[in-house]
């Protein structure tokens, strides 16, 4: 009988505790954060760690199969916002014939501002 009781104690705390940690206002902050569209930042560089201008990056919803561009500025750096949030996306960059790496923005990636610098290879 001792033991029923000790059992019936700690699932009715495990059950407060899990109460108090999704609160309404826990949840709505998760749920407000996931529906957010997201901003991909970053700079494209050279070999040699130099921004590169004109650089053209891709980004794609690899749900969508969309792709949009982006020519990158002066100091290298481009922008992708309004991105849906917990989709996955690919980003690379070419520039004269150079290619980077494809690189992965995850959906589980929560940040609402992401940073990626992509580099060139030499050719």
């Amino acid at each position: 009988m001792k033991r029923r009781t000790i059992i019936t104690a700690v699932l009715l705390a495990c059950g407060v505790f899990a109460c108090i940690g999704a609160s309404p206002a826990v949840a709505e902050m998760q749920r407000g954060s996931q529906n957010e569209p997201r901003t991909l930042v970053g700079h494209v560089l050279n070999d040699r760690s130099e921004p590169v201008q004109k650089a053209i990056v891709y980004v794609k919803n690899t749900k969508t199969l969309a792709i949009k561009t982006y020519i990158t500025e002066a100091d290298g750096s481009y922008r992708f916002p309004g991105l849906a949030p917990n989709v996955d996306y690919e980003v690379y960059a070419e520039h004269e014939g150079a290619h980077t790496d494809t690189k992965t923005l995850s959906g589980f990636d929560n940040r609402k501002e992401a940073n990626i610098t992509l580099k060139l290879h030499a050719k």
